[in-house]
């Protein structure tokens, strides 16, 4: 699969390309949608189901030096109203902000980060770490394993980042009763 025929099938679902459209009208800073809205599309029409089928949310990142709470919200608002039409559930964190508060919800320690695609890095499996944003009149890809693993249907760990077995356990296992053709390569 390459670069072009990923973004061709991610942005077959409506909600993804929608998305995308607002962030280029909200020129957030360093903006990217990213993760399992992306490659679930892209399985969905490998295997021609409907292209938001088993879609649980669709994740925004961006990256604003304004670390304050109210600084956040005020974009998740903001960015909710622009898609509420959609009626899909819509994620939306500052990337500069995770460091702040996920150490207490998850218990485990989260360096700051510099940029969005570090975030991205960090996702619990290999194959969602993706990301797409509009770039001029085109977008930019960020795919740091390639395309491989999605076009395969193969959901393989991201061990580089505070790993958890149980929780990758837990993904996987949700997304093969979803899409019982992928590959899961264990945990050990």
């Amino acid at each position: 699969m390459t670069r072009d025929e990923f973004l061709a099938s991610a942005l077959r679902n409506p909600i993804n390309a929608a998305i995308v459209d607002e962030l280029r009208r909200l020129a957030l800073p360093d903006p990217w949608l990213v993760a399992g809205c992306l490659v679930q599309t892209v399985w969905n029409v490998l295997t021609d189901r409907a292209v938001d089928h088993g879609i649980a949310d669709y994740d925004v990142f961006y990256f604003d030096s304004d670390t304050s709470w109210e600084a956040e919200d005020s974009v998740i608002r903001e960015l909710h109203a622009r898609l509420a039409h959609l009626g899909a559930k819509v994620e939306i964190r500052n990337q500069a902000r995770v460091h702040l508060w996920y150490p207490g919800k998850h218990g485990l320690p989260y360096p700051p980060l510099t940029r969005s695609t570090d975030g991205i890095d960090r996702f619990l499996t290999e194959n969602t770490q993706l990301g797409i944003r509009p770039a001029g009149g085109d977008f930019d890809v960020y795919a740091p394993h390639g395309f491989g693993d999605v076009a395969k249907m193969i959901v393989r760990p991201n061990r580089a980042q505070n790993f958890s077995a149980a929780n990758y356990a837990a993904k996987a296992a949700r997304w093969k009763a979803l899409w019982p053709e992928l590959t899961v390569i264990a945990a050990e």
